[in-house]
């Protein structure tokens, strides 16, 4: 008589646990240099932000936070949640890697490029115009 074989009971394997990529782009990076405000539990204050993706930006500081802790972002009329993710000190400052905490629409990111580019040219106008007033005499530098 044939006896039943007991199989081996398989136990299901967890499924892996991807860790949060760092230093990485979720997105492609608008290059920027404008001011911006960064609010945090220690501080709020002006800072550059150097380039900005749907997922997260680089901001220049002259004090980097350490990374986990989280601010708000406001760039132009829009206000963004982010997490610091990594800080790489230089000289005079810094710049801090932030993930945001959802992905920005694509017409906020467009939106921050028409914003970029008219401050820009608010830049070239205002330096025009303070070296017209010079030459003619209206002001000094």
């Amino acid at each position: 008589m044939v006896q039943p074989v007991a199989l081996p009971h398989r136990v299901p394997e967890p499924e892996p646990v991807i860790p949060r990529p760092t230093g990485r782009r979720g997105a492609a990076r608008l290059r920027l240099a404008i001011p911006v405000r960064m609010v945090s539990t220690h501080a709020t204050q002006t800072c550059i932000l150097l380039d900005l993706s749907r997922t997260g930006a680089r901001i220049g500081l002259a004090e980097p936070l350490a990374p986990g802790m989280c601010l708000y972002l406001k760039i132009a009329r829009f206000e963004v949640f982010a997490e610091v993710i990594r800080r790489d000190l230089g000289e005079g400052g810094g710049v801090n890697g932030l993930a945001f905490d959802e992905p920005l629409p694509d017409d906020t990111v467009l939106a921050v490029r028409q914003h970029a580019e008219g401050f820009e040219q608010r830049q070239r106008d205002a330096l025009r115009d303070q070296v017209r007033r010079w030459v003619s005499g209206e002001s000094r530098i």
